[in-house]
């Protein structure tokens, strides 16, 4: 069955308004102007789209030079490591999924940090107390830090797929690094937003609080630190950062944080050492398959919960008929579409985990035959309450049984994607991260980059009294994540490529997308554009200020619902996720999207561009 392509001029006349942030402009001297910024780009010969200019230049640089998707796709992520520090970068890992043209195959890459060797399923336990150790005081440690796993991850793709070796892919980022990119609101709100903490290292401070104060608007940001370490790579590959002398600085920050002589925060130290880092390796793992209304939705699968999620969702939405051709089927779609996430959130914490580890019943959880039996929890008259109890999709039988589950837990909303396709036909859908927006605001001194906090992502205590459950710390252990690189065929074909940073709301961000598009007959511009909820098994749904302010907000709330401002710990406005996404147009084009307001707007490039 083709994309419905409805009309939906109501249903987002329903739920559109413009999203804005709301800063206080700090203006200096202007610096060399930024690349402009365009949320939609359509041409052909290649594509890129991500929450940054800079970096989506950086890629179609590399596209013009005769590269294909995934030596773009690097140069794109090397870059935002610069222009977007507290997202991603070499200090923290990610997933990489890619369409090969050729073959017709996807393949995914898991470049997920792992945790030490030292790590025990009780490390966040605090001996002193017999609880966990408070959240904020667990990210702002050397105890949260996994191995990185992003500049492993690019040089596999690399060695597998791409055309040209790291130093040429990493040239475009090393020069941004040393030049500089022009401070924007968003960085310098970013910035702030991690201030009090960032203050708390001495090293993180002197590179992004330069001359002790808040970057100013205007200003050109440089980072010699950070061209140094990618000289490093292109120069040494993978042994300039896995390697005895970058391995030793690493463990020696995590284990010692160079904390600020006048700071009153108590830092954990970590538990890495140079032989973690020495040990670590990515794993080729084989994407999640969901058919969906004659699509083949593919995605990353566990140790990351985004594909069976995402998944687990669709499958149940198919039993249903989502049209949106009035005000009460718009509404029918919405509810459908929050209970089945609710439905998917409650069996993923349950379930999913590091499949090293523990036993992840994935292709249970991606069955039709499973959807079809949560799909029987769906009431067209009442929302159903949370925390929901998990289903287990080994067990045949009905699934139809509610119950009180576990609550999700928390799980830090930053990270950014990227998507990418060459004239060759090839796509490459990549989410990397540091997780927390500033990670664990440690950065290695002199090296230019912040270490991720991606160890928070375990679970500090067992599921239950009765059951531990996939997710406790272990070491060597990779922690769940839900970050969720999504690639969809039609008829064999690239169609879609979407994802999202955002934490435990990428999974939402990306379903929510891909109803809007595939079900509701919004074009991909729109489906990115409209306004986002998202519910994860918890009392309420965390929404975005454009759906408080529509009709279809009461609506729902007949029907139970019960709807909070989205939180503001990934940028100063309440948003949920930031969307870089494609389309293969039926007549060859390629249309390249980003966010036209979500964090201060995203940047769609094409090769050559229409009109």
């Amino acid at each position: 069955m083709p994309i419905r392509r409805r009309a939906c001029a109501a249903l987002l006349a329903a739920l559109s308004v413009p999203l804005a942030l709301s800063l206080t402009p700090v203006e200096a001297a202007p610096a060399q102007r930024p690349p402009a910024k365009e949320p939609v780009a359509t041409g052909s010969g290649g594509a890129v789209a991500s929450v940054n200019p800079y970096a989506s230049r950086a890629g179609l640089e590399i596209l013009r030079k005769g590269g294909n998707a995934v030596d773009a796709a690097v140069a794109t992520a090397a870059a935002l490591g610069v222009v977007e520090p507290y997202s991603a970068g070499v200090g923290g890992g990610g997933f990489f999924v890619y369409y090969d043209a050729k073959t017709g195959k996807v393949h995914t890459i898991d470049g997920r940090e792992t945790a030490p060797a030292r790590m025990r399923s009780d490390s966040f336990i605090d001996p002193a107390t017999g609880g966990p150790v408070p959240f904020k005081e667990a990210v702002n440690s050397g105890l949260s830090v996994g191995v990185p796993g992003t500049p492993a991850t690019w040089q596999n793709a690399l060695e597998d797929w791409g055309t040209m070796p790291l130093r040429r892919t990493l040239a475009p980022a090393t020069r941004l690094a040393d030049e500089g990119f022009v401070v924007n609101k968003e960085f310098r709100a970013q910035t702030a937003m991690n201030e009090d903490r960032f203050r708390d290292f001495t090293s993180t401070s002197d590179l992004f609080l330069p001359g002790g104060e808040l970057p100013v608007v205007g200003s050109r940001f440089r980072n010699p630190g950070l061209a140094s370490t990618y000289r490093l790579l292109a120069e040494k590959g993978l042994a300039g950062f896995y390697g005895r002398n970058m391995a030793r600085e690493i463990a020696d920050t995590v284990q010692h944080p160079p904390v600020a002589p006048d700071s009153d925060t108590r830092v954990r130290p970590g538990l890495m050492e140079t032989s973690d880092i020495a040990a670590y390796r990515t794993v080729r793992r084989a994407p999640t398959h969901t058919p969906y209304r004659g699509l083949d939705v593919y995605s990353m699968a566990p140790v990351s919960s985004g594909g069976t999620t995402v998944g687990e969702a669709l499958n149940i939405l198919e039993n249903f008929d989502l049209s949106a051709a009035t005000p009460s089927d718009r509404t029918q779609a919405l509810h459908r579409y929050l209970e089945a996430s609710r439905i998917a959130f409650a069996d993923r914490n349950r379930w999913v985990g590091d499949p090293a580890f523990s036993k992840v019943p994935t292709q249970e959880l991606l069955s039709k035959e499973f959807a079809k039996d949560r799909a029987c929890l769906i009431s067209p008259d009442s929302a159903l309450t949370s925390p929901l109890a998990p289903a287990d999709p080994r067990s045949p039988g009905s699934h139809c049984t509610k119950g009180t589950g576990r609550a999700e837990p928390y799980e830090g909303p930053s990270t950014t994607h990227l998507v990418t396709a060459d004239r060759w036909g090839n796509v490459v859908s990549y989410t990397l991260t540091i997780e927390q927006t500033g990670g664990s605001a440690i950065t290695v001194p002199g090296r230019g980059f912040l270490l991720n906090n991606e160890l928070t992502d375990f679970d500090f205590t067992p599921y239950s009294a009765e059951v531990d459950g996939p997710n406790l710390p272990g070491p060597g252990k990779r922690p769940r994540s839900s970050m969720s690189p999504t690639i969809v065929l039609q008829h064999g074909k690239p169609l879609l490529a979407v994802g999202s940073p955002g934490g435990a709301t990428i999974i939402t961000t990306v379903l929510q997308t891909l109803v809007n598009r595939v079900d509701l007959g919004m074009t991909l511009p729109e489906a990115v554009a409209a306004p986002r909820l998202s519910q994860r098994n918890r009392a309420n749904t965390e929404v975005e200020p454009a759906f408080l302010d529509s009709p279809a907000r009461a609506e729902l709330e007949k029907l139970g619902h019960k709807f909070v401002l989205a939180s503001q710990t990934f940028t100063p406005a309440p948003e949920i996720g930031a969307v870089a996404a494609l389309e293969f147009l039926d007549d060859g084009d390629i249309q390249a999207v980003a966010e036209a307001a979500r964090r201060g707007g995203g940047s769609a490039m094409v090769l050559r561009k229409n009109g």
